[in-house]
């Protein structure tokens, strides 16, 4: 293989590598998407989002071919100690300059109806809607072995 195949084929896989994408104000960092099984018939999604611009957004919702229903989620704790996850309708704030961290027992991104099992090292493409910043399109991809601190059923936020 010649140099420069070497050089193009090193700088494909290292843009394909980074799940870091950048639209506008919005810059979203560290994303993977997950399902608990072959036989999931819901998935999640995590990230950082950061807000690089002069003005508050919200995340107001997300679409995705991957389910049938994408929803904005969070866990609630009742007052019997159980934990649910809930539709957060009216989105989620990310002030101006600071980074709103979407992650497993708190906000997440929820995939309802999988069209399809999600495949390790898969990607899922997304399409994050803000208030402000409007639609910003993302390639996600599937860790079905990531372990972060706390679970997705876990009460930490």
């Amino acid at each position: 293989m010649s140099l420069k195949t070497t050089l193009l084929a090193t700088l494909a896989a290292v843009s394909l590598a980074i799940p870091a994408f950048a639209e506008g104000p919005i810059k979203v960092d560290d994303a993977y998407a997950r399902s608990s099984g072959k036989t999931a018939i819901a998935g999640a999604a995590f990230m950082m989002i950061h807000n690089q611009g002069d003005a508050d957004d919200r995340l107001i919702g997300a679409t995705s071919d991957a389910a049938a229903r994408v929803e904005l989620h969070t866990h609630k704790v009742d007052e019997n100690g159980v934990a649910k996850m809930v539709h957060v309708e009216e989105g989620f704030a990310i002030p101006a300059g600071e980074t709103h961290m979407l992650k497993r027992g708190g906000d997440h991104v929820m995939f309802m109806g999988l069209t399809a099992p999600f495949e390790q090292d898969a990607m899922v493409s997304v399409t994050l809607i803000f208030e402000k910043a409007g639609e910003v399109e993302i390639e996600i991809p599937v860790d079905l072995e990531r372990q972060d601190k706390g679970g997705h059923g876990s009460h930490s936020n």
